[in-house]
């Protein structure tokens, strides 16, 4: 076969049996792809997870039907460790025909327990390894070896050379690629058998980016200091208060190092010094890591960044994560856009966006879909996310988690509250990534997804309100066996002492679960007359109020694990026209209109080529979404406003944050 895909898909042939049940462990089958070549095929997909919810569906969108005489091509999955399909309800059983797969059948030879712990976007590279050299039966150390070299392309007994293991832990957390802890720990062991590298902290910044990215941080200025004083550096790490071990000074300027330091600095991994009276040709590489006092560093910056996303290569076979990867570098794009007197990359910034957005919207209509059903082990959509914070207590149950929905807040801005609680507490560690809202990226339909842990569909009757978020929030958890008592919900923040608020609202002695929602960021947007400049600087305001470092800081001082994302963003659009239409619209957003029929909706899209006809993949029955693309919106034509409930890359990718405490 040509790929591990193809091995499974071909046990779906369109029209032979109308329900199929799978066991499907490894989550096989709700790999993006996958999912949506079955969908291609004509499938529908179900998990079978809560019996309730499942039933619900199961009756309304698929028994009914077939009770009509109509035909559907539906798979059940059924993904729990350890479950067996005859667990499943009888009338299941007795209608559908069973399959059954798992990683095990795909890479007979290799290692179970390994390979189960691999992101499953990285399985078409060890399939392909696997068939071009096809492995004798592997242990646990051969195996990992096996994917180690074939799919993360390493082999650690090759790297003898402080630049051949700099270039590899480069590539590996600059490339955000997800190596599970195991074969991080294999990396270390073999280097630190070999002996080449006595005196590093391998054990840290192998495994995590993060502590990895100041490993680098630390080490910068003081290379910088070589340069400019002819190499009078000190070798010991102590006289420089390093938190890392390592040598003093890290090959930067070597060719295949510095393209990546270059990049880190402007896509703001890394943070650039200001070291008075450095004196640097303009020309120079390091100019990227040296503050805007030095040079035009905006400029610079941005200047680099247009070429990295210009270098995208984006397409509609993307995947979500390659989607995720750029809108965080779009996003630093955006910020110095909006905060920054940099008039003359405005228009490239504008004409980029719009071709951006218009392949984004195109890819949303293939692709979404295919990514409600993907496992919350990194979650890909807003409801995956509580799915995710469960997982976690379960394996951990003396954890307590908090989790905080900046309404609002896109992943640009998000950059600009960021650099702000970077400076307030530097031992806060924001680990960044993003995820996908809601469709139509409207409040009442994500942030209930978000507090509820489900999609849409399971909540129709509450869809155009948020009053429920505190029921759905305690629902959820309560089904995870957490107590009520221990589970709070609060909404309406973002002013006043949060100290106070928080001392008034949970125990932390026994409170373990924690739903916030700050509606700051919401407010500033509803009354902005400014654009997104304005955004920005009243953010920024917010931010330099201190109520969000000050919330941070009592949840972390009280040894909570914090979450923080945003049920949708927004972007600056203008006015093409107000549809009127009456009293057929349920909803009449400036980014969305809502209809109760396929049939109202025409009516009214013919009339604005600028929006779309959103399928009703994963809502209610009644609900049908004409969404706006681009910059454009339902307004009186000309009129600016910053808005949201459309396709947008700004309103649909928002950021999903950790934050912890540094221990180092």
């Amino acid at each position: 076969m040509s790929s591990w895909r193809s091995t499974i898909l071909e046990n779906f042939v369109p029209n032979v049996a109308k329900l199929t049940l799978v066991s499907d462990p490894d989550c096989l089958l709700t790999e993006e792809k996958l999912a949506m070549g079955l969908r291609d095929r004509g499938f529908d997909l179900i998990e079978f997870n809560d019996p309730m919810e499942f039933r619900y569906a199961y009756e309304s969108k698929y028994r009914s039907i077939w009770d009509w005489g109509e035909y559907t091509d539906l798979v059940v999955v059924l993904r729990l460790q350890n479950a067996e399909l005859e667990s499943l309800p009888y009338d299941l059983l007795q209608a559908g025909r069973k399959l059954s797969f798992n990683l095990g059948d795909l890479f007979p030879n290799l290692s179970y327990p390994v390979i189960e712990k691999l992101d499953r976007g990285l399985l078409d590279l060890l399939y392909e390894a696997q068939r071009k050299s096809p492995p004798d039966r592997m242990g646990d150390n051969t195996t990992k070896d096996f994917i180690l070299r074939h799919v993360f392309g390493v082999a650690p007994e090759l790297i003898s050379t402080e630049v051949e293991l700099l270039r590899f832990l480069l590539r590996l957390h600059y490339g955000n690629l997800a190596i599970p802890s195991m074969l991080a720990d294999r990396l270390v062991d073999v280097f630190e058998s070999s002996g080449s590298f006595k005196g590093w902290s391998l054990s840290q910044i192998i495994p995590d980016a993060e502590q990895f990215f100041v490993f680098i941080q630390e080490r910068w200025p003081i290379f910088l200091e070589n340069l400019n004083q002819a190499n009078q550096v000190k070798e010991d790490s102590e006289a420089y208060g390093l938190k890392f071990q390592g040598p003093v000074i890290l090959p930067f300027d070597h060719q295949d190092i510095r393209v990546y330091i270059d990049n880190l600095f402007v896509e703001g991994k890394l943070t650039p010094v200001d070291l008075p009276g450095m004196d640097i040709a303009k020309d120079s590489w390091v100019l990227s890591g040296i503050s805007a006092a030095k040079s035009d560093g905006e400029g610079l910056r941005l200047s680099r960044l247009f070429e990295i996303v210009d270098a995208a290569d984006l397409s509609m076979d993307s995947r979500y994560t390659d989607w995720i990867a750029f809108a965080m570098k779009w996003a630093e794009i955006s910020a110095l856009i909006h905060t920054t007197s940099n008039a003359r990359y405005k228009k490239r910034y504008s004409e980029t966006g719009q071709k951006l957005n218009g392949l984004f919207a195109d890819w949303l209509e293939a692709h979404y879909a295919s990514l409600t059903n993907l496992p919350p082990s990194t979650p890909a959509m807003l409801h995956h996310v509580p799915r995710h914070l469960a997982r976690s207590i379960e394996d951990q149950t003396s954890k307590k988690v908090v989790l905080v929905v900046i309404d609002g807040l896109s992943l640009d801005q998000w950059v600009t509250v960021r650099n702000i609680i970077q400076k307030q507490n530097s031992d806060l560690v924001l680990r960044e990534s993003a995820t996908f809202a809601w469709i139509p990226t409207l409040t009442s339909v994500s942030r209930q997804a978000i507090f509820s842990g489900k999609p849409p569909i399971y909540f129709p009757s509450s869809i155009n309100s948020t009053n429920s978020e505190e029921k759905l929030w305690k629902q959820f958890w309560q089904g995870h066996d957490v107590s009520k008592l221990d589970i709070v919900y609060k909404r309406s923040l973002g002013d006043g002492d949060a100290e106070a608020t928080m001392d008034s609202l949970i125990n932390p002695a026994q409170t373990k679960v924690v739903g916030l929602v700050i509606d700051k960021v919401d407010k500033i947007m509803h009354g902005m007359q400014l654009g997104a400049a304005g955004m920005h600087n009243q953010i920024d305001q917010w931010c330099r109020g201190e109520y969000l470092i000050s919330l941070l800081n009592y949840l972390s001082n009280h040894n909570y694990e914090v979450w923080i994302t945003s049920d949708h963003g927004n972007v600056e659009s203008i006015g093409k026209g107000r549809p009127t239409e009456g009293s057929i619209a349920e909803s009449r957003g400036e980014r969305v209109r809502i209809y109760p029929t396929p049939e109202l909706r025409s009516q009214v899209s013919s009339r604005f080529p600028f929006a779309r006809e959103w399928p009703p993949s994963g809502l209610p029955d009644d609900y049908f979404p004409l969404v706006a693309t681009g910059n454009d919106a339902f307004v009186n034509e000309g009129d600016s406003i910053v808005g949201h409930g459309g396709v947008a890359i700004e309103e649909v990718i928002v950021p999903l944050i950790k934050v912890e405490r540094r221990t180092q």
